[in-house]
């Protein structure tokens, strides 16, 4: 798997770089379906924030702006209402998954109900998540992100890299993302964890980790 698990999205030269170079091509090149769903799990997102990220009107969060060659839109929540002929042959052709940020473990139930969980390790695509959607690739996200609580309880996700993620380090309007609250967060993890600002990615290449980053970041070991 080809992964690119940013706290904000494409921010920075280097993430896009690393992007440039997980795709192979020139982003004008390559085809991109967006996955809007996380955001109506989150208080503080909803249809107004799915439709901006949908729309490219999101500058803080750059993804679906970037000059893609084609775009489309993949609503998790409508696919276990059609055929499975009708939506997983697109997702296969695609060049990149472009999965937005909202409610972790509410974008992790529908990846699951939706069948698109399964697809996510066979798949040729680059898989690029903002914030929540990097947080779902991780085994757990702890209980200090849960917030929309998944049928079955707990707070664990698809466990598809073996480290966890804490986003948007020390952002001004986010003040329970400081260091200090990363620090408490990473003793509760028992694996690895990277607590990531704004201007950092984790790039994934088949296992293999590497911190893309103009900002600041702190890997935790338990």
């Amino acid at each position: 798997m080809r992964l690119l698990l940013t706290s904000a999205g494409i921010k920075n030269t280097s993430i896009h770089d690393a992007l440039v170079d997980l795709l192979g091509k020139p982003i004008a090149e390559a085809s991109a379906l967006c996955v809007p769903t996380a955001s109506y799990g989150h208080p503080m997102a909803g249809p107004g924030a799915a439709w901006r990220f949908i729309s490219g009107q999101e500058p803080e969060t750059p993804m679906c702006e970037l000059g893609w060659k084609s775009l489309g839109v993949l609503e998790l929540t409508a696919l276990p209402s059609i055929a499975n002929e009708r939506w997983v042959s697109t997702v296969q052709e695609t060049d990149v998954l472009l999965v937005n940020g909202g409610d972790p473990l509410y974008l992790c139930y529908w990846m699951r109900q939706s069948g698109l969980a399964d697809l996510l390790p066979s798949l040729p695509a680059v898989y690029v998540g903002l914030s929540a959607g990097g947080m779902v690739m991780t085994p757990s996200i702890g209980k200090y992100f849960v917030g929309w609580t998944p049928p079955t309880g707990g707070d664990e996700t698809l466990g598809l890299v073996d480290f966890s993620i804490f986003p948007h380090l020390d952002h001004p309007e986010l003040p329970r993302n400081a260091m200090a609250d990363a620090e408490r967060w990473a003793a509760g993890m028992p694996r690895p964890a990277y607590a990531i600002d704004d201007q950092t990615a984790i790039q994934v290449i088949d296992g293999a980790v590497k911190v893309v980053s103009e900002g600041h970041w702190k890997l935790f070991t338990p």
